[in-house]
């Protein structure tokens, strides 16, 4: 959901947003949501608080792990000394949105930067979850029932909300189980303060999300003291960002405010509103666990790849549980997260779906399996590898740095195994004879060091 044009530079905030298009930081913070919440960020030393910084959780006082010149411990200490010119220089801004001078002295009198937030977003991230470990803990036998105890709770609701936008009800009790624990892992730090904190020099992402949450606040649909979130702006049970409320945000409840805090109506029919904008196909499942034939070319095996359930079929892909597929035309591609080892998946348009609200593939499996064990659906037939040794983020570097040695094109390396790090693994796979499932095992940095 981040997409904006570069504009003309004002006067420095505490923070630019180059991290947004280089660097390892740029995955992780377009899915602000449950990969940066499960991932283990590295912490450094604490150190003593510099003016500025929150007295709850000080900033550590030094300089970020990217290398980016703007995130040096000077640097940030010379911005934050800005911070004021900064939030005076985008009144006219807000003027222009309509918030009148009253309430822009009212929403950022006495803000200061929430320094420790520089700690959180400059800190390199340590992706090395597995697949199934990541699935265990989203999809637990408590989370189920707590999705299955809402899902009955609210079913008028849920009902109503079905006949609006055509979404499932259990896909989005999964987004708000998986997003916030069902409202309880939701964030403690002010919005306002937290996009003020991040509004960068340019016009730009959280200098659009500062804007937004100001408009929120002149609206007056979730009060100040309730507009309360995760340290990148995100907020309620659903987590919006301050840009998608005003993009999605919906008045379900028929009281005048668009509430998606404190208005379970207005959570659920803005979550179901967002998914049917991005293309939500109403009657439609997101994907299949599927059964691969043997000596299968998992070249075939990319986003990229797609066919109708039909043609897959006609390569010897069968449903895991010997069911059948309802639509055969429907169009869809191969994920194999673990590899040949693991099970397999046919993913469907709303799949796509899913992950234009958070881009990774384990969070979009994560709230498809978790809605059909909320449906009273089978765990997944196909047991995962849990004797595969999970690659460090020092060796998934050190793999993409020798992939790119080896003439393979992975892009900068970043320590983050996307689509195109798969590609460059499936190529190198195929050219040492082993299976070209994507995978990036411990067996494969193994052969390419002997490379």
């Amino acid at each position: 959901m981040i997409g904006f044009a570069p504009q003309p530079r004002l006067l420095s905030c505490l923070l630019t947003l180059l991290f947004l298009a280089t660097g390892p930081l740029a995955p992780a913070l377009a899915q602000d949501k449950p990969d940066n919440w499960l991932s283990h960020l590295f912490q450094p030393p604490a150190a003593s608080p510099v003016p500025g910084s929150p007295d709850e959780t000080p900033w550590s006082g030094q300089s970020g792990a990217s290398g980016n010149p703007l995130m040096t411990a000077d640097a940030i200490r010379a911005a934050a000394a800005d911070f004021n010119n900064c939030i005076a220089n985008m009144w006219p801004d807000a003027a222009r949105r309509g918030i009148t001078r009253e309430n822009y002295d009212r929403f950022t009198s006495g803000l200061t930067p929430d320094l420790h937030i520089m700690d959180l977003l400059d800190a390199q991230p340590e992706f090395t979850k597995a697949p199934w470990d990541y699935l265990d803990l989203l999809v637990s036998d408590d989370r189920i029932a707590r999705g299955r105890a809402l899902l009955t709770q609210y079913a008028p609701v849920f009902a109503a909300m079905q006949r609006t936008y055509g979404v499932d009800p259990a896909i989005v009790a999964a987004i708000w189980g998986v997003e916030s624990d069902y409202g309880t892992l939701g964030g403690t730090r002010p919005v306002i303060r937290s996009t003020a904190t991040l509004a960068g020099r340019r016009r730009d992402y959280f200098r659009e999300e500062f804007l937004s949450t100001l408009e929120i606040l002149q609206r007056g649909d979730v009060p100040p003291e309730h507009l309360i979130g995760s340290w990148a702006g995100a907020f309620g049970p659903t987590q919006f960002m301050p840009t998608t409320f005003k993009r999605y945000a919906v008045d379900f409840d028929g009281d005048g405010h668009r509430d998606v805090v404190d208005s379970v109506p207005d959570v659920i029919a803005s979550t179901a509103n967002n998914l049917k904008t991005d293309g939500w196909v109403p009657g439609e499942t997101w994907g299949y666990e599927v059964v691969l034939p043997q000596n299968f070319d998992y070249m075939l095996a990319d986003r990229s790849k797609q066919m109708t359930l039909h043609q897959w079929q006609s390569l010897g892909v069968r449903r895991a549980n010997n069911g059948t597929f309802p639509h055969p035309e429907d169009k869809a591609y191969l994920l194999v997260p673990a590899g040949a080892r693991g099970p397999a998946f046919l993913m469907l348009q709303n799949f796509h779906v899913i992950m234009k609200y958070n881009p990774a593939e384990a969070y979009a499996l994560a709230i498809g399996y978790l809605a059909d064990r909320m449906r009273g659906g089978p765990p997944f037939v196909q047991s995962w590898p849990r004797d595969e040794r999970v690659l460090t983020t020092d060796e998934r570097y050190e793999l993409q740095q020798l992939l790119a040695q080896h003439g393979f094109n992975i892009g900068p390396p970043d320590g983050l195994l996307g689509p195109q790090t798969r590609i460059a693994i499936r190529s190198f796979q195929a050219s040492v004879g082993q299976i070209p499932d994507g995978f990036a095992s411990s067996e494969v940095l193994d052969r390419l060091r002997q490379q």
